[in-house]
């Protein structure tokens, strides 16, 4: 086996499929297939999901809200990402276990570096929601900070932006 752990980035966007908004079950269910198939060869998988599907923190600052506020909302937007493939990652008998950078009871645990390897290690799939936790920095940046915490071999980037 090439990579013993990896981290997948994916956009909110990569989400919607062909729909114009939200969240199209088919796509999900393709990158749910093809991460149980990662998991199958016995790679350790993170993922980290943008929100850009559900709400844009600078897109909202250019509509008036203030941009701290706007990137928080983004956050919210990629938990429930998160959520989603998780859904369906447990339809397919993979188990997976949601993080975010904001704890919110009975839906995420706080990210800690030690419980998203510990949890890789058990088998299961991680889900890093909530980018880095801080407005100004993008899911993409969330992503190369949590590839470096969980020390993945590899970084792996499916966006539409």
């Amino acid at each position: 086996m090439k990579y013993k752990r990896i981290l997948l980035k994916l956009s909110g966007e990569s989400l919607m499929g062909n729909d114009n908004y939200g969240i199209n079950y088919q796509t999900v269910y393709h990158f749910a297939s093809e991460i149980k198939s990662a998991v199958e060869m016995g790679v350790q998988v993170g993922v980290v999901i943008g929100g850009g599907n559900i709400f844009r923190g600078v897109q909202g600052a250019s509509k008036g809200f203030d941009r701290r506020q706007g990137d928080q909302m983004g956050m919210l937007a990629t938990i429930i990402n998160a959520m989603a493939v998780q859904a369906v990652l447990e339809e397919l008998d993979v188990k997976a276990k949601v993080f975010s950078a904001e704890e919110i009871e009975g839906v995420s645990e706080k990210i800690s570096w030690r419980k998203s390897v510990e949890t890789l290690e058990a088998g299961y799939v991680a889900i890093l929601g909530g980018g880095t936790g801080n407005p100004f920095f993008t899911t993409d940046s969330g992503a190369a900070l949590r590839a470096v915490e969980i020390k993945a071999d590899l970084l792996l980037k499916g966006t539409r932006v």
